[in-house]
């Protein structure tokens, strides 16, 4: 076997072995071709046809890629085992491609005494070019500040492939947004991309991001944000190769005699003005129910009835009030709507199920699905249930995963690709999670309501408050077919919003409130649902990384946004981290905790306040949780109502000092500290070892919140700070009502 991939598997981030490199080659760069091959297959060789002759190139051997893994890693033995497997990979590479050229090429290979006893077919390909193009071939703004005659194109002489162009950068301007970003608040001087991707922990680090957007502030000076008009990827160099400029560049799909048809929107005023102009075009958040506000709970290895109950128990025995438990492992995770151990006769027709149709076995997983929904309501908790996009396919699908495949090919509400042959079929997932699942294109209303409505039992007649819906980067691949003709390179980075839309719709049919909770997004998600950092381990790099995530993001608008609290992965946090974190959580829209799955190993890998407290051995952990809780619980009232006033302003609750002291350069000093509504400035303590803490305080006059002390702003203050207070300051004009609110 020998096997070619023009575009891969399309990982953003990595070239797979058998694929083209670059995907669309540009005249002057070189352009490695890639082969994988099956044992017994010991020579290569590219003919390379110019419509003038056929060379022959030998290829050589290279190190096997696929899917990133060789780079990436993934968090599945699964995928761990397959990187393994190790097959083999032969290369070339080309030089002096000539541009607006169409060129063909095949590979024959085969064992040492019969080199040519295999071949592909032949692939077709075209050389672009950059070329300077009129300031008219962009829509820019006239306030974005397009540089005169920066304007290039990308053209293969058919098809323009890229646009890209410059704004000026003022001295003393920062740049701040993008999306969520997890490793500064201030991009300038950096280079970044806007494209959904699945980092697997240590994104700040690795600076990829779940939820990208093609949108900023820019911060100081004249004051103004950008918009880039386009779910297709763009890059970013934010004054990384000149200082005074910033330098976008973006996939286009237009005639080679068209203009790029990319529109840049530019924003005028201060950050609030600029963020209320976004989110008018896009999308703006709406008001969830107080209980999102208060204390979410889970762990990945609650996946019992028995253990979700003790788990609410234990809360309430140790004093410690929760509005949410999040259940990940419930599913039968085939399905996604199907409690595990559940008995049940199958629809053939894959349609929706009702609860009458399931028993369930009193030794079961779930005994009584109904009696623990309405137990954990009796106690003011409500329930979400975590979710997938995706029909899994391996192992072979039997029952009613194999009836509801087998429905949604017949009901055709599948994203497809083309197979070799040219024709479509649905896509398999490329990614490491779930591979070769097929996933329902839930951008089209249609196929979402086929999805969603095998779900509706467990709102309408469990009744289910949310949904977690985790995983929605697996679109993979700009050839990708979705049902309103988009191809992937302009359709997959829609998916994520479409994915919460979908599942919040489903709740506003039964009459709910639209509670989902993403990890996944991208322009547009604003209008749906809540958020969380997505999966990071329990270190203090990862715990800074999650607060810059959060304040990029809801300077992008997104209202409802949390973290696992003090990490999800690997061994627990310190005692200090933990109440470090827990007392940070407390002063950000979602405060919610959550722990990954550990094999039910002891000790256990629990995030709970009393697994901490036993594995760490500190007797502070209990006590001051409970503190931290029961002050958040008082503070619901008010950020209720501090959400509704960010909504109808058109800006965030939490949100990066700039937005309301914009010319305060002291302020960037010291990044990590967020308005929480109009009131209350947040300074968390983000270094192990503290025992005291300095704030950069704006101008204003400011009550230091748990000595009560006044503080004139426009200065640093000190204060000690012990592992359970956070150093937050509240407006003196405000204090008086927060004062009780507030107190520890």
């Amino acid at each position: 076997m020998i096997r070619h991939v023009p575009f891969g598997s399309g990982h953003p981030y990595s070239v797979d072995t058998e694929q083209r490199d670059p995907v669309d080659p540009v005249a002057g760069q070189p352009l490695t071709l890639g082969v994988r091959v099956s044992a017994g297959v010991d020579v290569v060789a590219l003919q390379w046809d110019d419509g003038e002759s056929v060379r022959e190139h030998p290829l050589a051997r290279t190190q096997r890629r696929s899917r990133g893994q060789a780079v990436d890693g993934g968090h599945l033995a699964s995928a761990q085992a397959r990187l393994a497997r190790v097959a083999g990979g032969f290369a070339v590479t080309l030089t002096e491609l000539q541009p607006h050229r169409a060129y063909r090429y095949r590979f024959v290979g085969g064992p040492a005494d019969a080199p040519a006893s295999q071949r592909t077919r032949w692939f077709s390909v075209r050389v672009a070019a950059w070329r300077a193009a009129p300031d008219t071939a962009v829509a820019v703004d006239a306030a974005a500040g397009l540089i005169p005659g920066s304007v290039e194109l990308l053209d293969d002489g058919e098809r323009l492939v890229r646009a890209r162009f410059a704004l000026r950068l003022a001295p003393h301007e920062r740049v701040s947004g993008f999306g969520e970003r997890f490793d500064t608040l201030d991009h300038r001087g950096q280079s970044l991309d806007s494209v959904v991707f699945e980092q697997y922990k240590s994104q700040g680090a690795e600076r990829k991001t779940y939820l990208p957007m093609p949108f900023a502030h820019v911060v100081g000076g004249r004051g103004w944000g950008f918009h880039v008009r386009t779910s297709r990827r763009v890059w970013f160099d934010v004054g990384a190769s000149a200082p005074d400029r910033l330098v976008i560049e973006a996939e286009v799909d237009a005639p080679s005699g068209d203009d790029a048809r990319l529109e840049v929107a530019a924003y005028a005023g201060t950050p609030h003005a600029v963020l209320d102009a976004f989110l008018a075009e896009v999308g703006r958040p709406e008001q969830l129910p107080d209980w999102v506000l208060r204390l979410w709970a889970s762990g990945n290895e609650w996946n019992t009835q028995a253990e979700v109950m003790r788990q609410a128990d234990l809360h309430r025995e140790h004093g410690i009030p929760i509005g949410s438990i999040v259940i990940e492992a419930w599913s039968d995770e085939s399905t996604f709507h199907v409690w595990r151990d559940a008995q049940y006769t199958p629809r053939t027709d894959g349609g929706p199920m009702r609860l009458a149709d399931f028993t369930f076995p009193a030794d079961g997983a779930w005994p009584d699905p109904k009696g623990m929904v309405d137990e954990l309501h009796a106690r003011d908790i409500a329930l979400l249930l975590w979710q997938i996009p995706l029909i899994k396919m391996r192992p072979h699908p039997r029952g009613q995963t194999r009836h509801d495949a087998d429905a949604a090919v017949r009901e055709g509400v599948l994203i497809r690709e083309p197979g070799p042959d040219g024709r479509l079929r649905p896509y398999r997932n490329r990614g490491w999670w779930f591979p070769l699942g097929l996933m329902p294109d839930l951008t089209d209303e249609r196929a979402a309501q086929w999805w969603t409505e095998k779900r509706r039992y467990l709102v309408d007649e469990l009744g289910i408050d949310g949904f977690k819906t985790d995983g929605g980067e697996h679109a993979w691949g700009r050839e990708l077919q979705y049902l309103d003709g988009r191809r992937g390179d302009e359709a997959n980075g829609t998916f994520p919003a479409a994915y919460a839309k979908a599942y919040g719709d489903l709740m506003r049919r039964a009459g709910k409130a639209p509670v989902t909770f993403s990890r996944a997004g991208f322009t547009g998600s604003q209008a749906h649902g809540a958020f969380w950092a997505g999966d990071e381990n329990s270190t203090w790099d990862a715990f800074r990384w999650s607060l810059f995530a959060g304040l990029n993001a809801t300077a992008s608008g997104i209202l409802y946004w949390g973290w696992d609290i003090a990490g999800f992965s690997g061994e627990i946090p310190t005692a200090e981290l933990y109440l470090r974190s827990m007392a940070a959580a407390a002063f950000v829209p979602i405060m919610q905790y959550h722990s990954e799955f550990n094999h039910h190993r002891t000790p256990s890998r629990d995030r709970t306040p009393w697994n901490i407290a036993e594995r760490t051995g500190d007797e502070r952990v209990l006590p001051g949780v409970r503190r931290i809780v029961e002050r958040r619980e008082r503070l619901v009232p008010h950020l209720s109502a501090e959400s509704r006033w960010a909504i109808d302003r058109g800006t965030s609750l939490m949100r990066p000092l700039f937005f309301d002291w914009p010319d305060d350069e002291r302020l960037w000093s010291h990044p990590l500290q967020w308005m929480l509504g109009r009131s209350i400035l947040v300074s968390p303590v983000t270094t192990e070892g503290a025992t005291s803490h300095t704030a950069t305080l704006p101008a204003g006059e400011w009550v230091h919140a748990t000595s009560g002390e006044a503080i004139a702003g426009g200065a640093t203050h000190t204060s000690e700070v012990p592992l359970d207070d956070i150093p937050v300051y509240v407006r003196a004009a405000d204090w008086p009502a927060l004062r009780e609110a507030l107190r520890l």
